[in-house]
């Protein structure tokens, strides 16, 4: 079983949401130190959420070409 294979993509969605984050954060108050602040904290957040949903996704083994009711 192949783990960790989409780690790029995961972090490519959790840069995507920290970038829109800090966008709306920045435009809203124009402070850098609270734009990155909240910007590494919806980072973090969101790769724990992705990596928590990719953990509880149980991955089918089984041969595409068989039936799976017998």
């Amino acid at each position: 079983m192949k783990r960790f294979a989409n780690l790029k993509s995961y972090l490519v969605f959790s840069l995507i949401a920290a970038a829109f984050s800090a966008a709306i954060v920045y435009y809203g108050t124009r402070i850098p130190e609270t734009t990155m602040i909240w910007a590494l904290i919806t980072f973090i957040v969101s790769i724990v959420i992705v990596a928590t949903i990719d953990l509880m996704v149980k991955h089918d083994d089984q041969d595409p070409n068989k039936p799976k009711l017998r």
